[in-house]
Parts: C-alpha cells; sequence; structure tokens
C-alpha cells in the first residue's frame, strides 16, 4: 500500500482524530442498510446491516466486522460501503452483541478473540450464498477476524475466499498498554469508557451478579475494566490471560487463506515495535506496514480529507486474492 498523509495532517493522532470526525466517507449519499436480526445459538440476537448491489447477479459479499464499540455508521463503515456500492459487491456490516442500539439478551458481549462467534456468523452467511465471500475486520474486529482464521486453519476456505485485518491490536498487551498511557489514556481510553461503562452497568442490572459492579465504575484504563468485565464475562481468568490468549500475532503461521494484515507504523493504539517483522512462516499472510495512517485513517485530499484511500486498497487486495 503506498500512502503519503496530506502536508496539513502531521502524526497519527491527526490522521485518526481527522478521519473519525470530520472526513469523507462517501461520494455521493449515506449508504442505506436493510437491517436483518438473526437468533444466535444462545437464544440471544445479533444485528446485521445490509446494502445489495444494485445490478450484479450473484456477486461477492464483502463482510465488515467492526472495532470496538462501532457500529454500520462508523466512518470506515462507510467509507468501505461506498467502495462496495462503487464495485457491485453486496456489504453486510455484522454488529457485535450490544452495539446495534439495542443491549444483548445473554450474560456476555463480544471481545477481540471472539472467533467462535465469527465462526458461526461466517457460516450461516455460506449457507445461504454461493459467490465469493470475503471478510474485513477493523481494530478489535481484524484481531477477531484473524483468530477465526488462526483456528479454522485449512477448512476456512470452505466458508471465505479471502480476509482482511485493518489496524488490528494483534499484540493486545502491546496496544493496552499504550491506550493506556499519556494522551492516549486522556482522549482515546475516556472515549471507549464512556460507552463501554454504561453498558456493562445495564448488562449488570440484568444478570445481578454477573461481575463486580463497582470495579467496572472505577476502571480508569482498559486494563481494569477488561479484568472487571470483559475477562470474567467471557471466561477469562484476568486481563493478562484474556490478552494473551486472544491476541492473533503469535498463530499468524497457522492461517490457511489469503490473509492481509495492515497497520499503519505511527498508529497511537498499535505500537510499531509489536508489530510482526519479516515473513511469516507460509504464503498465506501479506503484511502491509505503511509509515502513517493513524488508527483507522488514510485520510487524503485537502481539507477535510476523503477515506477512500483505505477500502480502495482493501478491497482491490482482496478482489484480486480471493
Amino acid at each position: 500500500m503506498n500512502y503519503a498523509a496530506p502536508w496539513w495532517l502531521p502524526g497519527g493522532h491527526l490522521q485518526t482524530i481527522v478521519a473519525a470526525k470530520v472526513g469523507r466517507r462517501y461520494r455521493l449519499h449515506s449508504p442505506v442498510y436493510q437491517r436483518e436480526r438473526w437468533l444466535s445459538p444462545d437464544i440471544d440476537f445479533v444485528d446485521l446491516d445490509w446494502q445489495h448491489a444494485k445490478s450484479a447477479t450473484n456477486p461477492p459479499l464483502l463482510v465488515l466486522f467492526h472495532g470496538l464499540e462501532g457500529s454500520s455508521r462508523s466512518h470506515y463503515a462507510e467509507s468501505f460501503a461506498d467502495y462496495a456500492s462503487a464495485h457491485a459487491l453486496d456489504y453486510v456490516v455484522v454488529h457485535f452483541r450490544g452495539c446495534s442500539g439495542e443491549l444483548n439478551r445473554a450474560p456476555r458481549a463480544y471481545h477481540s478473540g471472539d472467533y467462535e462467534e465469527i465462526d458461526w456468523i461466517l457460516k450461516r452467511l455460506r449457507s445461504s450464498r454461493t459467490g465469493p465471500i470475503l471478510a474485513v475486520g477493523i481494530s478489535l474486529g481484524g484481531n477477531a477476524v484473524l483468530r477465526w482464521a488462526e483456528e479454522a486453519g485449512s477448512l476456512a476456505r470452505q466458508t471465505v475466499s479471502a480476509v482482511a485485518s485493518v489496524c488490528a491490536p494483534i499484540d493486545l498487551a502491546a496496544s493496552g498498554t499504550a491506550i493506556g498511557a499519556g494522551f492516549n489514556r486522556q482522549v482515546y481510553t475516556r472515549m471507549f469508557l464512556h460507552s463501554m461503562k454504561p453498558k456493562a452497568m445495564r448488562k449488570l442490572a440484568q444478570f445481578p451478579g454477573l461481575f463486580n459492579g463497582s470495579a467496572v465504575c472505577a476502571a480508569q484504563d482498559l486494563y481494569a475494566f477488561d479484568n472487571a468485565f470483559t475477562a470474567p464475562v467471557h471466561g477469562f481468568e484476568t486481563t493478562d490471560r484474556y490478552w494473551r490468549e486472544a491476541s492473533a500475532k503469535p498463530h499468524l503461521h497457522r492461517i490457511r487463506l489469503p490473509a492481509l494484515v495492515i497497520n499503519a507504523k505511527n498508529d497511537p493504539f498499535v505500537p510499531a515495535h509489536s508489530l510482526p517483522a519479516g515473513p511469516i512462516k507460509g504464503d498465506w499472510v501479506t503484511l502491509w506496514q505503511p509509515s502513517e495512517g493513524g488508527h483507522v485513517g488514510f485520510p487524503d485530499g485537502l481539507p477535510p480529507g476523503n477515506l477512500f484511500v483505505l477500502p480502495e486498497a482493501v478491497g482491490d487486495w482482496l478482489l484480486q486474492n480471493h
């Protein structure tokens, strides 16, 4: 991927924040989604937002798994919707539980290693389609998609033709440390906890005793929040164990389908020193590590910038490698 940040956007923080807040996401109009609700195996629900190709028969399906506290209205989701529309692809954004605007029903939420959730979603999508399925995960969703590919191994290609991970914290401990310090702690951590804490407390009202509510309220960083909520609710003893077992980086060599892993080296959330270096064992994983881009940013052009570079690069790679 050849990306050079515009002169007026120096540094990973600006490239991240401007993209998320004011970057131009689509060329003509905001995507119009059709929502579908699926009943999950544990009698919960998952909401999917669809955009169907207008003039194609049995087109490829582009599936997007969003990042932490994201949705189909996140800046990257709408920019990928624009790409799908321009290339006559069916497109669907899968909402992790609790991220579609309604609290989910089960005593769980979602997490960075939620590959079993992704497995049943992708297999259900495959059961109703005959064309290629291309999966892209953003940030947290990117790590989870890679964990699915790693666990599925040689069976993954029976379900999906190719996958892409965008700006994923594939070393969760390194990213957790980075987001919990300095400017990141004051800006990004506060933003995430502002939405995550109330959701967690509504979950506790649904299921009294599920976790320690006082510890959640006292959490000042993602490490403490994961220790109080994410880890115990999803079967991990501690944050350290959760981050270790959910990280995709140690298992990339197990992937057996075309996989793109893209991380900007100036991503505020994902330290450059934590990224995989050199070739991954095997021929399946492609690493793109541009020097700039920020966290799911890659804005281009004059102010306020457009967000077309990232979906075009990732989408074109998926279409060429499936």
